[in-house]
């Protein structure tokens, strides 16, 4: 019975002194998982933690964190809509399960830290991490306590782990895609110029690109130095065929830009790069003929005016000769010779021994005349050097009085109803062409062919107008009065839970903040010329110079004065005949 109690008492003793040990394992694994969880929030802050997976040791740290805590023990299957400063903690190696892709994109750039238990190799869940587009991540083991090792992932490195001491100075987490050591970005170029143009490096043969949308995907690889994995694809593939393709992760970067008029998600689609207007490319309206310059410089309102001082002028004339009313007529107002002949800078018999009124109304009719003949002398001159244009139209329901019809493609047209654009419906169909090929319309476009109007962004009108500034005649303008939208933002599509998809959108932010965009798009119509793409031509085909005037220039000139003698020679008739009949009808009385 002794030695029974004697064993009890050592069994229990030994039992609660394992017990201490066990509690004092336990507060230094706690301690120094604190320790590590302030040195990760020392490198970059967050102030909110996600611990997944079961009951483990993290747990235990929660009372002693002065943040957000959000425990998760299932799955992700919930829209994370907490702060982005989060890290995450993951009980064990189970990858986490579930969740839309709202929650895995939202997620997928958060630091993550690991425990493993068991003889789990952290070099072997790197990869399996990888394989989901999951990089910041670092492991701990059981052991941690006493090691004070944390292993972190590193994917351009070879092994691809790093054990990092808790008291080094070096970080845990890096940013990993500053550094791309050579590896391949898949790009798609639409090979829409200026955008993207492909052309024969003459140093080393190889393929290069060059455009305002080629040159930031250029210039972002060199930048990470990562290399450029070109796909060309067949010419008759659209912008929606490469939107699709970083959809379904078949490219990493596509070398377009995707109008958010085109696609809303914004998962697929960098930070906004341009910000442009969607507008009609209309033609320059035509030079008025010179046969209408006539009727072009005569204001009815001028006109008015001028009547009314040749009658006021023919009074004063009738009164001044005899200063006496008893002249004035209809007759002598509106058919004085004097006062028509003296406003067309024309000589008249001038009255002997005219009275000093007379010959102050004289006056001031000749330098009414010099003021009139000077004026419309000045204008006609000047419109016929350079006629006037026929006027703009300045609303969608006037398209209708446009000469040429509208060209568009039958992918703009699509969208442009899907949206339910007011403007679009507004022009008449029979006023549209629709063409089915896109590339064909924009060659039309390309060409300035002149049988169209066209739908053009601003970012690519700018190209146009350099090129304009080599023609003779302007063929077309930019109707800031016809515009579909005035807010279109253009993004370069992207493939979905892109990893340095952070570092591309500051990438693209810089080279507009530094002014590279605006150059690179002030310098694309040369670039096209460069490479041949287009040339130096004048397509305006400017009319030969006429030196002189046709019969057709002054035909309603000759029109005009065909009336008046038919009107004088009838008036003359009356007369005559008047004068005839009064004297048949005196002789029979």
């Amino acid at each position: 019975m002794t030695w029974l109690v004697i064993t009890l008492c050592f069994l229990g003793y030994f039992a609660a002194h394992m017990a201490d040990i066990s509690v004092q394992n336990q507060n230094i694994m706690d301690y120094e998982l604190l320790r590590l969880l302030i040195k990760l929030r020392q490198e970059e802050f967050y102030d909110t933690l996600l611990v997944y997976g079961e009951d483990c040791e993290f747990h235990s740290l929660i009372r002693s964190l002065d943040v957000a805590v959000v425990l998760v023990t299932d799955s992700m299957n919930f829209d994370w809509n907490f702060s982005r400063l989060t890290l995450i903690l993951s009980c064990g190696p189970d990858l986490e399960k579930g969740g839309p892709n709202g929650t895995t994109f939202k997620l997928q750039r958060n630091r993550r830290l690991v425990l493993l238990n068991g003889d789990i190799q952290p070099s072997n869940m790197c990869n399996i991490y990888t394989q989901k587009d999951i990089y910041n991540i670092a492991f701990v083991k059981e052991n941690f306590a006493k090691s004070n090792v944390i292993y972190s992932c590193r994917y351009f490195q070879d092994p691809n782990i790093e054990d990092v001491h808790l008291l080094e100075a070096r970080p845990i987490f890096t940013e990993q895609f500053q550094n791309m050591m050579g590896n391949a970005i898949r790009i798609v170029p639409d090979l829409l110029p200026p955008r993207a143009m492909l052309y024969q490096d003459a140093s080393d043969g190889e393929t290069k690109m060059i455009g305002y949308v080629a040159n930031l995907i250029t210039n972002f690889a060199q930048k990470v130095n990562a290399t450029l994995q070109l796909h060309i694809l067949e010419t008759s593939t659209s912008i929606t065929e490469i939107s699709r393709m970083a959809k379904d992760d078949e490219l990493d970067m596509g070398v377009t830009l995707e109008a958010s008029l085109y696609s809303p998600n914004l998962e697929t689609a960098s930070y906004p790069y341009l910000l442009t207007s969607y507008c009609l490319m209309v033609q320059v309206p035509a030079k008025l003929p010179y046969n209408l310059v006539y009727a072009i410089i005569v204001d009815p309102l001028v006109l008015g005016i001028i009547f009314l001082l040749f009658c006021l002028l023919s009074v004063l004339l009738v009164y001044s000769q005899k200063m006496s009313w008893q002249d004035l007529s209809l007759a002598n107002i509106v058919l004085n010779d004097k006062s028509l002949r003296g406003l067309l800078g024309q000589s008249f018999p001038f009255p002997l021994n005219a009275s000093k009124k007379l010959r102050l109304i004289f006056t001031i009719l000749c330098f009414a005349s010099i003021l009139l003949n000077t004026m419309y002398e000045a204008y006609l001159q000047s419109f016929f050097t350079n006629p006037p244009s026929e006027p703009h139209i300045r609303s969608f329901k006037d398209i209708g009085k446009l000469r040429h019809k509208t060209a568009i493609t039958a992918i703009e047209a699509n969208v442009l109803i899907s949206t339910n654009n007011t403007q679009f419906l507004e022009i008449p169909k029979k006023h549209l062409c629709i063409y089915e090929s896109w590339r064909e319309s924009l060659a039309l476009r390309d060409a300035f062919n002149l049988s169209y109007n066209y739908f053009v962004t601003e970012d690519r009108w700018s190209s146009y107008a350099e090129q304009q500034k080599l023609f003779k005649e302007t063929l077309f303008y930019y109707s800031n009065d016809l515009c579909f939208s005035r807010m279109i933002f253009f993004s370069i599509p992207l493939r979905r839970h892109l990893p340095y998809r952070h570092l591309f959108d500051e990438h693209m932010m810089r080279q507009q903040e530094f002014g590279l965009v605006n150059y690179w798009k002030g310098h694309s119509f040369f670039d096209m010329v460069r490479l041949g793409l287009t040339t130096l031509e004048d397509l305006s085909q400017p009319k030969s110079f006429n030196p002189s005037l046709l019969m057709e220039d002054i035909s309603w000139i000759m029109k005009l004065y065909l009336v008046a003698i038919s009107l004088s020679v009838f008036c003359f008739l009356s007369e005559v005949g008047w004068e005839k009949w009064k004297r048949w009808r005196d002789t029979r009385n």
